[in-house]
């Protein structure tokens, strides 16, 4: 892109990526739902969903009359190899993890402003969680969504959390950008995040970031673990934030960090 020139997305690329995106957090959509949810013109929304149907990127069942990702979204993903090394090389690591800890743990990859799940072991007494493989959840309310944000220089960081609408998960979330900066400025200080509540109440959250985003090129990550807050002793959160510390160091060094 030559100076001066926009970023200003292609608007039929841009609608077709959009209905992928919400249709995958919905699962399932009807034509009316999906019109109704992203705005979209009845006319170009038939055409559109006819060609990502025909195409494969979706399937319509005949029945529910439900859009749902196709067998092509399956396919590409299978290609992609951002993230393979990391989530193979931390699995054992994070299932040791996840035994001495004795809660869930997680891996996470940053894409804008959300914490993608590419990894997650469940310890011996899992609980619901949030979070699943291939989920995105916004990183402002998660500990490991400020552990992320944290490996992000200043300036970036200010950019993606300026402007967007940043969600109130519980009374505890913090949402205003700068007071957030502040909080995570800390997080990068300290080499570690918490969530106390903050997206889900009743729970808790202690993450440590990779650091794996530099000459080698690998993605900005980062590992949690969370617990209910009844099972949260006086331990908390110094006994599981030093596992998790040596279990990133391993990976680190298996990667060759």
């Amino acid at each position: 892109m030559t100076q001066g020139q926009t970023s200003e997305p292609v608007k039929s690329a841009d609608r077709a990526l959009t209905v992928l995106d919400h249709i995958g957090e919905r699962r399932s959509v009807t034509f009316a739902d999906l019109v109704a949810d992203l705005g979209l013109p009845r006319s170009s929304a038939h055409g559109l969903l006819r060609t990502l149907v025909a195409r494969g990127w979706l399937d319509l069942d005949p029945r529910t009359r439900e859009y749902t990702l196709g067998l092509r979204v399956w396919q590409l993903g299978q290609r992609y190899l951002g993230h393979r090394d990391l989530a193979s090389v931390a699995a054992p690591i994070m299932d040791d993890l996840a035994q001495e800890i004795g809660e869930t743990v997680q891996l996470a990859r940053l894409d804008g402003i959300g914490s993608v799940y590419i990894a997650i072991s469940e310890g011996p007494r899992p609980m619901r969680l949030a979070s699943s493989v291939g989920m995105q959840l916004h990183a402002h309310g998660t500990g490991i969504g400020k552990a992320l944000l944290s490996q992000l220089p200043d300036d970036e960081m200010r950019r993606r959390l300026t402007g967007v609408v940043l969600p109130q998960f519980t009374e505890r979330t913090v949402t205003e950008p700068g007071r957030l900066c502040t909080l995570i400025g800390q997080v990068r200080d300290q080499g570690f995040a918490l969530d106390d509540e903050e997206y889900l109440p009743g729970c808790r959250c202690v993450a440590v970031p990779l650091l794996l985003s530099g000459a080698l090129g690998h993605p900005i990550a980062a590992l949690s673990t969370t617990a209910p807050v009844f099972r949260c002793g006086d331990d908390w959160p110094e006994r599981p934030l030093l596992a998790l510390r040596r279990g990133a160091a391993l990976i680190r060094d298996r990667l060759g960090g």
